[in-house]
């Protein structure tokens, strides 16, 4: 029999709602963890109160009172990262397992290896599943944010590991954590993504959050410079705009056809202060790009009442 792995794991579980497959998930998950490591506790996510999620968890600890399940009940207004990030903040593991979803298409040993691979001196190991299975919106997501990103790709991830360096680096910084993916690919960590192939069966159901698309837009915002890039373009050209405008004036004032008495003179003081306008904004543009590199919000979450099961 093999030696049980000394590192404590925290697993954090984001549980939807309409989730049909907790228990199966969370079996598999117990039988993994327990099969190969001394320590570990289970800590169980929601952004509902529903009874229906504590119930199926309670039915699952009934026979196995020695495990250590938590769940955290976030308002429901709260979005995945929310509720993973209040998983995390509660988690005391050396590596913490990351599951956006009970949804499994995979070989329950994964889960190990990609603990094994993290013991090669990567703080952050995702498991990866085929591309071309991922939905389209997001294919075309991460292909706009790595292009003009400047940290390493990122891809779907089922799901992944952090070692407790990559959590204590990510608390460092005392910001709310918009996109963890993200994050954590321009901390300066190392990072390996680990692509497994899928099983014929798959069971649970996918991540389906309704603040995706403003975490979409955050992400590209915070962690790329196509917002900046696209404004200063705009300003910039603008800002020609105007410069033609002004020079036009000119030439128009001097030419042998004299336009109205007065136009010239309010032609070109429009000209020179939208001109002055949009090459201000210019500046500014960069410099709240800048500080949106250097300063997040702070974290904010809402717990309703955190369970020992």
């Amino acid at each position: 029999m093999n030696e049980k792995e000394n590192n404590f794991i925290s697993a954090v579980i984001n549980i939807q709602p309409n989730e049909t497959n907790i228990i199966p998930f969370m079996e598999m998950l117990y039988t993994l963890l327990e099969k190969h490591f001394k320590k570990y506790e289970l800590i169980c996510v929601s952004n509902s109160s529903s009874s229906y999620i504590e119930e199926q968890l309670k039915k699952f600890k009934s026979s196995r009172s020695q495990i250590n399940v938590s769940l955290i009940c976030l308002d429901n207004r709260q979005g995945l990262e929310e509720c993973m990030n209040a998983g995390i903040d509660l988690s005391i593991g050396d590596f913490i397992f990351e599951f956006d979803s009970c949804y499994i298409d995979y070989e329950p040993q994964l889960i190990f290896d990609i603990y094994k691979k993290a013991l090669d001196g990567y703080d952050i190991v995702s498991a990866v599943p085929p591309q071309k299975k991922s939905r389209l919106s997001s294919r075309l997501f991460y292909k706009i944010y790595n292009h003009f990103s400047d940290t390493k790709a990122i891809m779907t991830e089922r799901f992944r590991i952090i070692s407790r360096r990559a959590v204590n680096r990510v608390s460092g910084y005392n910001i709310m954590v918009p996109y963890r993916k993200a994050l954590y690919v321009s901390i300066g960590l190392e990072t390996f993504n680990m692509l497994y192939k899928t099983i014929d069966t798959p069971s649970g159901i996918l991540p389906n959050d309704v603040h995706k698309n403003h975490v979409a837009l955050d992400s590209l915002i915070l962690f790329t410079d196509i917002a900046s890039k696209i404004s200063l373009a705009l300003s910039s050209l603008m800002a020609i705009f105007m410069l033609g405008t002004g020079l036009y004036t000119v030439i128009v004032y001097f030419s042998t056809h004299k336009p109205v008495e007065g136009w010239a003179p309010l032609m070109g003081l429009i000209s020179a202060g939208f001109l002055a306008f949009f090459l201000l904004m210019t500046v500014l543009i960069k410099y709240m790009d800048l500080l949106l590199k250097l300063v997040f919000k702070k974290q904010k979450y809402m717990v309703v009442n955190i369970s020992k099961l």
